[in-house]
């Protein structure tokens, strides 16, 4: 997973987390990338003020982007699942973009999993520590614990708009895709035929579901690839 020639010295990273999670998914990844000397920032998305059942697509984009204009360039973003495609919309705003088993963007998406989603997802308030270990099935009990206790409820009108089909033009920046290979929720040939589509690099990990390049055993290992694809190391 070599570097792309054109990507420029980078020193802030922004990393956007994935539908009813927030920040602390990154707590794996961000040291990694710190001891690389790229400095860090990873927001939790905030519901819009009438709440999670009033949020929008372009409420958490909003925030995305001015999280991002906000580091100093050059800059990359990060992210995983909706996160993904969230930095992948925002990515005009900066130098290298990294997905991790990404929503993606129309007419790929119309071809991912769904269901109809209420409009409060309840990932928190329904939140089964036996499900949390299934859908972490790489990490330790003491990840999943941690993953229980954190996971949110979620905006229902963001995930009908980002399976409907989000459209937004390749980003000029180097693009790395990665995928989980055994990922139900975004399946890896699907990632692998949208890389390809729009000339980023694709590479489908070991880890087998949708969070564990996050939360799983392999968290820090597949970071440090990251990071040595950021600053070419």
């Amino acid at each position: 997973m070599s570097p792309s020639a054109s990507l420029p010295s980078l020193r802030h990273v922004l990393l956007i987390h994935g539908a009813g999670g927030g920040g602390w998914e990154w707590n794996l990844w961000a040291p990694v990338l710190a001891a690389r000397g790229l400095v860090v920032a990873a927001p939790d998305l905030q519901p819009a003020p009438a709440g999670l059942e009033g949020t929008h697509w372009p409420d958490y984009l909003d925030q995305v982007r001015t999280a991002l204009e906000a580091l100093p360039r050059p800059r990359a973003v990060v992210g995983a699942s909706l996160g993904g495609l969230l930095a992948w919309v925002a990515a005009d705003r900066a130098e290298a973009l990294v997905l991790v088993n990404p929503l993606l963007p129309a007419p790929w998406a119309t071809r991912l999993p769904t269901r109809d989603w209420p409009p409060r997802v309840a990932w928190h308030s329904q939140a089964r520590l036996a499900s949390t270990r299934r859908a972490i099935a790489e990490a330790d009990d003491a990840a999943a614990l941690y993953a229980f206790r954190r996971w949110r409820d979620e905006s229902g009108a963001v995930l009908r708009a980002a399976h409907a089909g989000i459209a937004a033009p390749a980003p000029a920046c180097p693009v790395l895709c990665l995928s989980s290979r055994t990922d139900r929720d975004v399946p890896p040939a699907l990632v692998a035929e949208f890389a390809a589509a729009v000339g980023a690099q694709h590479r489908t990990l070991a880890t087998a579901g949708h969070v564990d390049p996050l939360l799983g055993r392999g968290a820090a290992a597949i970071a440090t690839e990251v990071a040595d694809w950021l600053t070419g190391g």
